[in-house]
């Protein structure tokens, strides 16, 4: 029975404390688009400011407003409900009506901007997102200035953050169910379990990489990604020439998002990745009958605009981050922090 594992640290785990989320303004995401609206179409855009309120719960008030299906109103992707967020939601408005939303009241919500455009707002349409973090109470600020600096230079292990598997890893128990023959009704459900399974077993690819000192080291019959591209390419032998580009961050080394057919890895490094599999049967073999295939993504996650200020006992750090990667999993090499939000 799969169960979430505690994952390695990469540079050893960080002996430096802190508080994270000591007020909700100490954990800030902007979200960013690959567009801006056009100002006519189908779709109203609408760019608020959340704080504490769920991304569910605010496309769920949007609906109410104006009077239509939960299905017209869309997102890029989720954000934390413990911070200070600002993203879009689309709704779906036929016509040419134009609206005004000032008074439009949802708790915690301030809306700033909204225009019409000419297409979906979908699911995974974004470019990534750009954090603003304080951490209070810090331990010791020059070992974490040195950290924060290694973090820069080589990246952290780009693993799916904890909040993927839901309060105490529930959503492991509930993929379980789901491949047991339990039916899930509710669409966005199902797709949260299937994901729950595919990040358990490429979280431990990278961790078993790490364990076995071959994280950073580029193998015959490795997949690497071009960087600022998805697209891949087999590494049938390793030369100077590839280990310098992973060097500079051209390329990365992939793992295993599970799915059906064969691995696009060979030899080792196929091997050490169907043994992973191989310990989580029923996930693997439930993720190729859901019709899921066989994908890459990065084991190194390369973090993009970063800063970082102190203030007294406080450091702020700021960076850039794709679509789909987790701030935690930047936070947790750099500092043992308590996060100090009581989940309800």
């Amino acid at each position: 029975m799969s169960q979430l594992k505690p994952v390695p640290y990469l540079y050893g785990e960080p002996q430096v404390t802190g508080k994270l989320r000591s007020q909700m303004s100490d954990f800030k995401v902007f979200e960013i688009l690959p567009f801006e609206p056009c100002g006519e179409g189908e779709h109203l855009i609408i760019h608020v400011r959340k704080t504490g309120a769920n991304t569910v719960y605010v496309a769920r008030e949007l609906a109410k407003y104006f009077k239509v299906s939960e299905k017209l109103v869309t997102y890029a992707g989720l954000k934390d409900r413990f911070a200070v967020c600002e993203q879009s939601f689309g709704v779906h408005l036929p016509g040419k009506q134009s609206y005004d939303l000032s008074d439009l009241e949802i708790e915690g919500v301030e809306v700033l901007s909204w225009q019409r455009h000419n297409k979906k707002l979908k699911t995974g349409a974004l470019i990534g997102n750009r954090f603003e973090i304080t951490l209070a109470d810090v331990s010791d600020m020059a070992a974490v200035e040195q950290r924060w600096q290694q973090i820069c230079q080589t990246g952290v292990p780009n693993y799916f953050g904890e909040q993927r598997f839901g309060i105490d890893g529930g959503n492991i128990e509930r993929a379980h169910s789901l491949f047991a023959g339990n039916k899930v009704k509710d669409k966005k459900k199902r797709s949260i379990y299937l994901s729950t399974a595919r990040s358990l077993i490429f979280n431990e690819i990278i961790a078993k990489r790490i364990n076995t000192n071959t994280y950073h080291q580029l193998q015959a019959g490795d997949v690497c990604m071009l960087a600022g591209t998805q697209s891949v390419f087999l590494a049938d032998s390793i030369d100077q020439t590839l280990e310098n580009r992973l060097l500079e961050k051209d390329i990365d080394i992939t793992a295993s998002m599970w799915g059906a057919g064969e691995l696009m890895t060979t030899g080792d490094v196929a091997a050490l990745e169907q043994s992973v599999a191989d310990e989580h049967t029923d996930f693997a073999k439930g993720l190729a009958k859901f019709g899921l295939k066989q994908e890459r993504r990065r084991i190194r996650l390369n973090i993009t605009q970063p800063k970082i200020s102190i203030n007294g006992q406080a450091v702020t750090v700021s960076f850039f981050l794709p679509s789909g990667c987790f701030a935690t999993t930047v936070l947790r090499e750099l500092i043992k922090y308590q996060d100090m939000t009581v989940r309800v």
